[in-house]
């Protein structure tokens, strides 16, 4: 399979383009030097050709708020231009429910460090979770996503924060590589949201 990856030299991209390459896929990394994440038509320059993406757009870029539902929106427009019409999103935590009708980031105690990012991943998923036309998967990583230890292992769920038994909300980024490649192999959760974690 040819998988374009977009944030490819990030934390979470770069774990997910050496997953890809490790199981035999061909990987085209695109970072902003070869693609405009803002612009379909950049976009869909640089994924022709490829059979799915994914988008690990980092949270650094923040000049504005509406950044990452802006790149959702190019994103999807850029797919289609080119055809291509499987999409996996790096997406965030923050809009998964810990309690019914209660958001992780709405909750007592969420640090306001992470507020803005956690905000800004939820207004990209409100435009995500509307489109169409293009296969997508929207995969929620744990509260916590740090480099670690590929186990191979992790839970899933959909729109629920994925704890263990103690109450902690984690995994490593090399785990959710893992699980971003086996759903891009064995699709479960089209046009859906996949939360991950041990």
């Amino acid at each position: 399979m040819r998988i374009a990856i977009f944030g490819s030299s990030g934390n979470v991209g770069s774990r997910i383009a050496k997953e890809a390459s490790d199981r035999g896929h061909t990987v085209i990394a695109v970072t902003r030097k070869s693609a405009n994440v803002l612009d379909p038509a950049s976009i869909a320059s640089a994924v022709k050709g490829a059979d799915a993406v994914v988008s690990a757009v980092g949270s650094g870029n923040f000049e504005r708020s509406s950044f990452l539902a802006d790149a959702a929106r190019a994103l999807f427009a850029g797919l289609e231009q080119a055809n291509v019409n499987r999409l996996l999103i790096v997406g965030g935590a923050g809009g998964l429910e810990v309690a019914p009708g209660m958001q992780l980031v709405d909750t007592p105690g969420f640090p306001d460090s992470w507020k803005g990012v956690a905000l800004a991943h939820r207004d990209a998923w409100n435009v995500i979770k509307n489109q169409k036309a293009i296969n997508w998967t929207y995969v929620a990583p744990a509260a916590m996503l740090e480099p670690g230890e590929r186990t191979g292992h992790y839970r899933t769920g959909t729109d629920n924060l994925i704890t263990d038994a103690q109450g902690n909300s984690r995994i490593s980024n090399e785990d959710y590589a893992v699980a971003v490649l086996d759903e891009l192999e064995n699709p479960k959760h089209p046009k859906a949201r996949m939360s991950v974690g041990y």
